[in-house]
């Protein structure tokens, strides 16, 4: 077996955490794994991998030569793809990540035109409510909603999104409107558990930051079941005006505490940083930004009505 196939069993096995399920990513049989584990770690010699019955885990070394296999491995994968043309024709497969609601909301709606324009791409949409490690999960494309901490990707911001406090009309009829985040304290409040909003919540008045801690008499494990329960009028619940902005509109759910909102959240593409950028990243990336740039819903001066 070549040394490129065998960084590829090795990488799969470090990825999955086990022999088994690298096994089943590669379709080879588990013993095969073990047994180019074992070689890798005999010609090398060190251990690459710390095994237990119960667990697996990279050495320190083993970190060290992760690291060196996927450089290495991108580096083959970007020279078979410029020999394929793929830097100048979008080709291949993309894979794209965003949280479950915006991916549902404002990316999926959009992927189908994408393929009609070009139609030598296969694409992969992976909506989960988790940061995503681009460079272990293999994303191409992600959108993330938030401030990046990561030096190695490029980011182009296309909108903005707000912390809002949002009820029923029917609900504020009932109980009254706040006019402090302190009044939250006795509203009922509905959250969903995937939300980062969940615990401690954040608000600024007159250039100061405030932060309150709020008990939600009921807790859900998805955004759109909270806003579906505080549309009906039973509570309020705090989420991402991305997320409300058709029931706002629809007189749905109403905003409170406006002037009390913490400044607002950048929504940015995001992809790796590289010399050479294939052109179907490219193209994916410059077709996010004209159809997210101009969605009124995303951008600041039309949310002001929002």
């Amino acid at each position: 077996m070549d040394r490129f196939q065998e960084m590829q069993i090795f990488t799969a096995v470090a990825d999955e955490e086990g022999f088994a399920a690298a096994a089943r990513r590669l379709n080879i049989s588990p013993p095969s794994v073990t047994r180019v584990i074992a070689a890798m770690e005999e010609r090398i010699g060190t251990q690459l991998l710390a095994r237990t019955t119960r667990s697996l885990h990279l050495t320190e070394a083993g970190q060290r030569y992760l690291e060196d296999c996927r450089r290495i491995l991108g580096e083959v994968d970007e020279a078979e793809e410029a020999a394929a043309g793929s830097y100048s024709i979008p080709c291949g497969h993309l894979t794209v990540t965003a949280s479950v609601l915006f991916g549902e909301l404002y990316i999926a709606p959009l992927l189908a035109s994408y393929l009609d324009q070009f139609p030598s791409v296969h694409l992969n949409a992976l909506l989960v409510d988790r940061v995503v490690s681009m460079a272990d999960e293999g994303i191409d494309v992600a959108i993330r909603i938030g401030h990046l901490h990561e030096s190695s990707l490029n980011a182009i911001k296309v909108g903005e999104v707000r912390q809002v406090i949002c009820g029923a009309p029917s609900y504020f009829e009932r109980n009254g409107r706040p006019g402090h985040p302190g009044e939250l304290s006795t509203a009922r409040i509905v959250m969903s558990s995937a939300s980062h909003l969940l615990s401690d919540w954040q608000f600024v008045n007159q250039g100061n930051d405030l932060s309150f801690r709020f008990q939600p008499r009921l807790v859900v494990t998805a955004n759109q079941a909270a806003i579906n329960i505080a549309s009906l009028g039973w509570g309020i619940t705090r989420v991402l005006s991305y997320q409300v902005a058709n029931h706002v509109d629809a007189g749905k759910l109403e905003l409170v505490l406006r002037d009390y909102e913490p400044p607002p959240l950048p929504i940015q593409i995001v992809y790796q940083k590289s010399n050479r950028v294939p052109a179907k990243i490219r193209t994916f990336v410059d077709f996010l930004v004209e159809q997210l740039g101009s969605n009124a819903a995303l951008q600041p001066d039309s949310q002001s009505t929002l």
